[in-house]
């Protein structure tokens, strides 16, 4: 049974998985080839990811292989209603509604577990943190699944140290073909892509400061620069300082850039990133957001404390007015604003992360048929699925490379 907002809202839904479909042509290679060898036949999957277009076309993809799919949202603000009409009316269950509170959010990430899943999508840890919890027994099927976010693998890095990790579950997150593009790329692109849709505001010129350099705020800093940004990038890791100076961006603590910056954008997947006495010195007018999976990285509490009145300005921009008089500028609640606020990674780049998906729940299913098991650890890519992956897209893309020759792979002593 199925929990959406509006079953007619199906059409626009349709519309928009339609759209990005035709420029996922990995994924529409592993649709076809699932068909025909069905690695999913009689397997059930729960998936715990963005729900959005491409998503839903993922779904497609793997009940094209044999697999009956339930799908539900990994973040209340980034479902989107149409789309999960449309999944219903293709004969989907699908428990996810825009913009639920957190109890209903996790009602519907139940419901979606509820069916006992052989294999299971994860995006962010909340399935994960179920089965460990007071729902381990709604995982007495599950073979294993596969966790795509920094903020999930962490989760599993957790369990799997304290030898608490129940089932295999493979990191998608750290693929060449995962957090190579989708992270640096994709998140680079959707960010600024979410900011500017919602604000209207122009980056050229601006000081943007952005919390965190691994994959994704490289991504994000060197789109803000190439859009005529001054970037500041602030950061706890020394080495990831010195490639963030080497790459050409200022690097200093957060309370120094507080004062500095106009934008500011957290990607670490830490707590209280940006607080309180962040927030006493920044400018009027300052803008806020984050892409990080949860909204702890802008500290709300302490926001919401601090000033004096809080005010609704604009669709996803709240202001909070401080005792001095300035305003500073909260974007889509703290949550991922690249999708609470706008359309997500492009189309190409989660073609190439949602068929590493696919590809690694089938080498898990096929593991199975073997009559094999895969130990409760975390495992990374295959690299021959990543290998794959990657001849593909390059394909699609109508580029070659060299071959080596035979003599080349002996003096490279390759097999």
């Amino acid at each position: 049974m199925s929990r959406i907002k509006d079953i007619n809202l199906a059409k626009t839904g349709y519309e928009k998985i339609a759209w990005v479909k035709s420029y996922m042509p990995v994924l529409n290679l592993i649709e076809k080839d699932f068909a025909e060898t069905k690695p999913f036949l009689g397997k059930k999957i729960s998936m715990s990811i963005h729900l959005e277009a491409k998503t839903a076309y993922l779904a497609h993809v793997l009940r094209a292989g044999g697999a009956e799919v339930f799908v539900t949202g990994c973040n209340p603000l980034s479902t989107r209603d149409d789309v999960a009409a449309s999944l219903v009316k293709d004969g989907f269950e699908v428990n996810a509604i825009h913009g639920v509170s957190m109890h209903e959010y996790e009602e519907h990430l139940v419901d979606t577990l509820s069916c006992c899943p052989d294999l299971m999508i994860d995006d962010g840890g909340d399935f994960t943190n179920l089965l460990h919890g007071d729902k381990k027994s709604l995982a007495i099927n599950l073979i294993g699944g596969c966790e795509e976010t920094t903020t999930g693998i962490h989760r599993l890095k957790s369990l799997e140290k304290s030898g608490k990790l129940r089932f295999p579950m493979i990191n998608v997150n750290d693929a060449n073909c995962k957090h190579l593009f989708d992270n640096r790329y994709g998140t680079g692109q959707s960010t600024l892509d979410g900011i500017m849709h919602t604000t209207n505001l122009i980056i050229a010129g601006q000081t943007v400061v952005v919390a965190g350099y691994g994959w994704c705020g490289r991504g994000i800093a060197t789109r803000a620069k190439g859009m005529g940004a001054i970037v500041i990038v602030t950061e706890i890791d020394h080495i990831k300082a010195i490639e963030a100076r080497m790459d050409g961006f200022t690097v200093m603590p957060m309370l120094e850039a507080a004062k500095l910056g106009d934008l500011f954008i957290t990607v670490t997947g830490c707590s209280d990133v940006i607080a309180e006495e962040h927030f006493k010195v920044m400018k009027n007018g300052a803008v806020m957001c984050n892409s990080g999976h949860f909204d702890v990285e802008i500290n709300k509490k302490s926001l919401a404390a601090l000033s004096t009145e809080i005010i609704e300005r604009k669709e996803n921009i709240t202001g909070y007015k401080m005792p001095d008089g300035r305003i500073l500028n909260l974007l889509a609640e703290g949550r991922l604003v690249n999708l609470a606020a706008g359309n997500g990674h492009p189309a190409e780049i989660m073609d190439m992360s949602f068929a590493i998906q696919a590809k690694s729940l089938e080498y898990i299913a096929n593991i199975k048929k073997e009559g094999k098991n895969l130990s409760p650890v975390l495992y990374n890519v295959p690299k021959e699925i990543d290998r794959e992956i990657a001849a593909l897209k390059l394909e699609s893309m109508g580029a070659k490379i060299d071959v080596l020759t035979d003599a080349q792979k002996r003096y490279m002593d390759i097999e």
